[in-house]
């Protein structure tokens, strides 16, 4: 997504003139019906209607036409409101799904054909949007990548701005995790060949011009469930305004049907109401802005009740990079032989650990000669790497896998390196035992590099609840002492896929809600077994099609961020549902003393407002009742400014802000209000 779409201002003119043009057309029934509360105020509002064409007939006891109209049209106006809440949060949406569709113009493929299995170089040029599942594609330098695919040969230089935002380019490889190239990318340099993984219609795109639209939206179930405690209300009320009638009929007091309805509209929480899908759609709003993909409101709102966030440690928790620090030669073995064994053994190593090991040796491997040299390259089976020449087999790798190929020689790991091996690990290092023709001739100690400030933002996950687990490919004494420097609750060592699966399992089977990212193809059982599965951009399609987000910027750590949004979208709907429930408190306290104070003086003790009259207090009440869901509205799209603090000190901090002020604002609007209405009635 572009920079300039993410910096889009709150309100613009072009969106309030889409917004305002909207609030009209959702008036349809259709609309209206999807949200009870809001359908009741509208249901109100014909009946006024009625009610104002009956008294313009000559109706008597109806009061004043002028004051029946003026409530008729506060009561639209509340809906247009409500109305265009919801709307200025779908069109900042569609301006987001208008830049993206720029991106996704007609672009010309070079669609090449296979014979047998193999892919030919001649190409047939085609438009973009005939390219199938399944169908391979070439891209050079300059071109437009036409389609979602993998790539399946090649390197290349890939920029992603049109995606992400971000300027600086990328690297994309056949055969690895960073495979996966997205439609509308550009190719900086270099030749590729990729295979389609999506069809017309599905590709990464169009799921996100669906999502920012809303059209792919659906009511949360934390959303459902408090829209159902709305209608509740909502019928409470109902039953409440109705048992007014014979109250009214008893005390010989004439109510009309203008302020019956004003009173269930003011008692109803339409302020939530009004907001609720505001909010929804702004949560997803937020989240694309920050740069994260969500396949459906539901997976924002989980993010913010999770209860354990399982982290990878090599990019997110260290800098990524380990490097080496000292060389160990065994007891007996000469320093400068164990060198030329750590530098041909690193010589096909092309990792940044490799490449240091070298540097700290300060060889040229090419100074060397050997014959007939065959490179071991590193497999997660063996965990171990080398090179094999003349008579001389040398490998490099975790002490356990080298002890494992020694021992099967029939010789012993030598006690002096065990003992400097659990030193390293103990340090927080990785040892790396290097073998000569299975016999142990030294450690390479690597040292993790703690991210700054990872501590502080682990601190504050630790504050919000959130048990945090450090997942490494490390032994355990290693783990240990990285999670502990690091500050993480808990640590998976050694990690292979299932044991990611198992430890999600064991914690879900607990009754608590599990977080995780990953990138790999390895990592999409976990990702899918996850409550919350962040997958990132430039990770496999298997990742991706198995997480329920996806991260544009691959930042491991943006899972943190994904529950600081999920959070804020709970605490935005809590929030105002407590602000719009405590409302009806001061709205009880101008209408019911105005209705019944002229047949029973002695409720003049509950109008404490002191309002001007009958009439005034409740055209007051209603006129706020309408114009607070607009100055909340900016509220309901940027969301409650969260602190991580934990449940019940929230609690206390809403009821004290929005509850007590949900109060006392609406007793200060109504009165101000009372004194401007009071002038004409």
């Amino acid at each position: 997504m572009s920079k300039h779409v993410r910096s889009n201002k709150l309100f613009e003119s072009s969106l309030l003139k889409e917004a305002l043009i909207q609030s009209f057309v959702k008036l349809k029934p259709s609309n209206m019906f999807r949200n009870p509360v809001m359908f009741t105020v509208w249901i109100g509002t014909l009946v006024m209607i009625a009610v104002c064409t009956w008294i313009a007939a000559g109706e008597q006891n109806q009061g004043n036409l002028v004051y029946n109209i003026i409530v008729t049209s506060v009561l639209l106006i509340t809906l247009l409101f409500a109305n265009f809440a919801e709307a200025i949060a779908e069109a900042r949406g569609k301006a987001q799904a208008n830049s993206l569709r720029k991106t996704r113009e007609e672009t010309p493929a070079k669609l090449i054909q296979p014979v047998g299995e193999m892919y030919v170089n001649e190409v047939k040029i085609i438009p973009s949007s005939f390219l199938k599942k399944g169908d391979v594609f070439i891209c050079e330098t300059g071109d437009i990548i036409p389609a979602d695919g993998e790539i399946i040969y090649g390197l290349a230089t890939i920029d992603e701005s049109a995606i992400t935002g971000e300027s600086a380019p990328v690297i994309r490889e056949a055969g690895g995790d960073k495979s996966s190239v997205t439609g509308g990318t550009k190719v900086l340099s270099d030749k590729i060949q990729v295979k389609v993984t999506t069809e017309q219609g599905e590709s990464f795109l169009d799921k996100m011009i669906a999502l920012v639209e809303g059209a792919s939206r659906q009511k949360t179930p934390n959303e459902i469930a408090l829209t159902i405690l709305l209608a509740g209300f909502t019928l409470v009320f109902i039953i409440v305004t109705v048992t007014l009638k014979p109250f009214a009929d008893y005390a010989q007091t004439p109510i009309t049907i203008a302020a019956f309805i004003s009173l269930f509209v003011c008692l109803i929480p339409t302020t939530i109401g009004g907001l609720l899908s505001a909010i929804g759609i702004a949560g997803m709003d937020r989240a694309l802005r920050a740069n994260v993909i969500t396949k459906s409101g539901k997976a924002v709102e989980t993010a913010g009740d999770v209860d354990v966030l399982l982290l990878d440690k090599t990019g997110t928790i260290t800098i990524g990079n380990r490097k080496a620090t000292n060389f160990y030669p065994a007891h007996e073995v000469d320093e400068k032989a164990f060198l030329k064994a750590v530098v041909l053994s690193s010589m096909a190593d092309d990792t940044p650990e490799g490449k240091s090991i070298i540097e700290l040796a300060g060889i040229n491997p090419l100074s060397y000669q050997v014959n007939n040299a065959r490179f071991i390259k590193f497999t997660a089976e063996t965990r171990s790497s080398g090179i094999d020449f003349d008579h001389t087999r040398i490998r490099k790798g975790a002490a356990d896998a080298i002890r494992n190929l020694c021992e099967k020689k029939g010789n012993s790991f030598p006690a002096d390196m065990a003992k400097i091996v659990t030193g390293i690990s103990s340090n927080g290092g990785t040892p790396l035992v290097v073998a000569e023709n299975e016999q142990v001739i030294g450690v390479i100690e690597l040292q993790d590099i703690i991210k700054p400030g990872i501590q502080e933002r682990f601190e504050r996950l630790r504050k919000m609840g959130i048990k945090t687990v450090m997942v490494t490919g490390d032994n355990p004494l290693t783990a240990k002492y990285i999670a502990g420097k690091a500050g993480v609750d808990d640590f998976i060592a050694e990690a292979k896929p299932e044991d990611k699966m198992n430890y999600i399992r064991k914690e879900q089977a607990g009754g608590r809600l599990v977080a995780m990212m990953g990138d790999g193809t390895n990592d999409a059982p976990a990702l899918a077994q996850a409550d919350v599965g962040v997958a990132m951009n430039s990770g496999t399609q298997a990742a991706k099609e198995a997480g329920n987000m996806v991260d544009l910027d691959n930042d491991p750590t943006k899972l943190i961020e994904v529950v600081e949004i999920g959070k804020q979208l709970l605490m935005t709907r809590g929030t105002l549902t407590t602000f719009s429930i405590a409302n009806d408190v001061a709205k009880y306290f101008a209408i019911v003393p105005a209705l019944f104070i002229t047949s029973i003086p002695a409720l003049q003790g509950m109008n404490i407002m002191q309002l001007h009259s009958p009439e005034s207090a409740i055209l007051s009440a209603v006129i706020f009742n309408a114009i607070i869901i607009p100055l909340l509205i900016p509220l309901a799209l940027k969301g409650v400014a969260y602190k991580p603090i934990g449940a019940s000190a929230l609690l206390r901090r809403n009821l004290f802000i929005y509850g007590l002020g949900g109060i006392v604002v609406p007793f200060i609007g109504i009165k101000l209000i009372d004194l401007f209405v009071s002038l004409f009635f």
